[in-house]
């Protein structure tokens, strides 16, 4: 059974593929997913993902919500929310998202800016401006 979507967004489906065989040059301006498997060179803006499969071949840069690289890509990525590079891909260019995932065996070369606010991660330092407890509060309940 389909789902009848009820309005004029794709809802992260894939709507356009670019197959082993393709060769762009320019700028590729997608409403919606985008998986390039063939050649791009120039620039790639994506209101969706942008998913580069194993056999793509990448020289531009890259704006999307989500960018995940499986291929070979050289240029700049700035995603919204997150960037995946993925084992087997060969990545140069710098990297600009709030999420990064980098897993074993990918090649990266460039530099990574996480933007937004810095996580809490619960090791880190407190604000200078809440005031410590001393170790005799801690150990008399005050």
């Amino acid at each position: 059974m389909m789902k009848k979507t009820t309005n004029n967004e794709t809802d992260g489906l894939m709507n356009t593929i670019i197959g082993k065989d393709t060769v762009i040059d320019g700028t590729i301006n997608v409403k919606g997913a985008l998986r390039i498997d063939g050649k791009v060179k120039g620039k790639v803006i994506s209101s969706d993902c942008v998913t580069i499969g194993s056999t793509g071949e990448v020289e531009a840069d890259v704006e999307a919500v989500t960018a995940i690289v499986a291929g070979h890509m050289i240029g700049n990525v700035t995603a919204t929310d997150k960037i995946e590079l993925q084992a087997k891909c060969e990545m140069e260019g710098d990297l600009k998202t709030k999420s990064l995932v980098i897993e074993q065996g990918a090649v990266f070369c460039g530099s990574s800016h996480m933007k937004d606010s810095r996580p809490d991660l619960g090791f880190l330092a407190p604000d200078k401006s809440s005031k410590p407890a001393t170790v005799e509060q801690k150990t008399n309940g005050k």
